[in-house]
């Protein structure tokens, strides 16, 4: 395991449970399973006489429920003891596959109900753990982080709320705009990238991958995900380039201003492998754009990496757009939910966080430094030497 020495010599804060929302069950899973290896792993280095209690289990998920009445009121329980533990809930705020009944009819559970019920197992843990620490992979609101007229703030407004329920950290990926945590200057606020699992996908799933300045090239689509290409490139040390969207301001289309077109901006990418990085895909249109472009560029190969895909209007554009050549490989996390579908296409890759998740969680309930695990540039440094063919 990464880290061991780090944590072989500390103690943790409290025993630790997770308890897992319906919409994050199977990542749950996932990291309880490595968690429990991890923990026999360390358990292996330590003096068994000084092992705290509670420190290896066979399990470290607790049972929890938020069952709902007729009219589709709902209340949270916890079926089993969590006082004095490390209690780290986890949801996942986009899984709108859970259903619930309202009256005879099947709603839908949406990013608002997920919360709602986050709230609802953390009002029947508090009082009773030691601490409370919410891991929200896609930041709840997110995209609504900031005030430029007369509009709600919802992003602040609900870590406020979290905040004042008492939960003592919020652990999240790739947040839409980080700076949103100003709103709990207070509490801990961890911010992770999958910057490695992408790298690491991308390896795995393509043989004649190469990173060099010769054969790769890292794009951001827009403004907003600069920092993330800016960051791949530099590490990789490969060259970057950008896209800016000019918007018609003067309407509204589902809730945003609709992109009239992407400029380039960068070196040539003809012949070369393209990697555009961003944190989501929702509707998809905007990635979509990027990709066809970069083709027309004659670019040797494209591929999408984003944190998230939600593909908020399915994924018969992305078929077209891989069928005609326009995009390579589609890379997202497992940190939230994604439809069946998408796992049997041939262009999908999944990076896989439940390893990286459980080294978190691990490394926080032993209450030391998180930036030796949230800092991922000796991994990427050691698969770019496997790759140019070092030692």
């Amino acid at each position: 395991m990464s880290n061991i020495e780090l944590l072989e010599n500390s103690i943790p804060v409290a025993p630790i449970r997770i308890a897992a929302l319906a919409g994050c069950r199977d990542l749950a899973n996932e990291v309880d399973k490595k968690l429990v290896r991890f923990r026999k792993e360390l358990l292996s280095k330590r003096d068994h006489n000084l092992t705290p209690q509670g420190y290896s289990e066979k399990t470290f998920l607790v049972n929890c429920d938020c069952p709902r009445f007729g009219t589709g009121e709902g209340r949270g329980q916890i079926n089993e003891s969590v006082r004095g533990t490390d209690l780290f809930i986890m949801v996942d705020v986009t899984n709108y596959s859970i259903t619930y009944t309202v009256c005879g009819h099947e709603n839908h559970m949406s990013p608002d109900n997920h919360f709602q019920d986050l709230k609802r197992i953390i009002s029947a843990a508090t009082g009773k753990a030691h601490r409370i620490n919410v891991i929200m992979p896609f930041l709840y609101e997110g995209r609504q982080h900031r005030r430029t007229k007369r509009e709600s703030l919802d992003c602040a407004v609900a870590l406020r709320e979290l905040s004042n329920m008492g939960v003592s950290n919020i652990i999240t990926f790739d947040a839409h705009d980080p700076r949103v945590q100003n709103s709990i200057p207070l509490n801990g606020f961890d911010n992770f990238f999958p910057t490695y699992q992408f790298l690491k996908a991308l390896v795995n799933s393509v043989p004649d991958f190469k990173v060099d300045n010769d054969h790769l090239m890292v794009i951001s689509p827009d403004e907003g995900a600069l920092s993330r290409a800016v960051y791949f490139s530099n590490i990789l040390e490969v060259d970057m380039g950008m896209f800016y969207k000019r918007r018609d301001y003067s309407t509204v289309v589902n809730g945003r201003n609709p992109i009239v077109a992407h400029e380039f901006l960068g070196d040539s990418v003809e012949g070369k492998d393209v990697v555009i990085i961003d944190d989501m895909i929702s509707s998809g249109e905007s990635m979509l754009d990027v990709a066809r472009q970069i083709k027309e560029r004659k670019a040797r190969r494209v591929f999408i990496c984003c944190t998230y895909g939600l593909f908020t209007e399915g994924l018969e554009k992305f078929d077209e757009y891989y069928k005609k050549g326009w995009l390579d490989k589609v890379i997202t996390t497992n940190l939230n939910y994604r439809i069946p579908e998408l796992l049997t296409r041939p262009y999908y890759v999944e990076a896989n966080m439940s390893k990286y998740l459980a080294s978190i969680i691990d490394i926080i309930n032993h209450d030391v430094s998180v930036e030796k695990v949230r800092s991922s540039n000796e991994k990427i440094m050691l698969l770019k030497k496997k790759l140019s063919g070092g030692a």
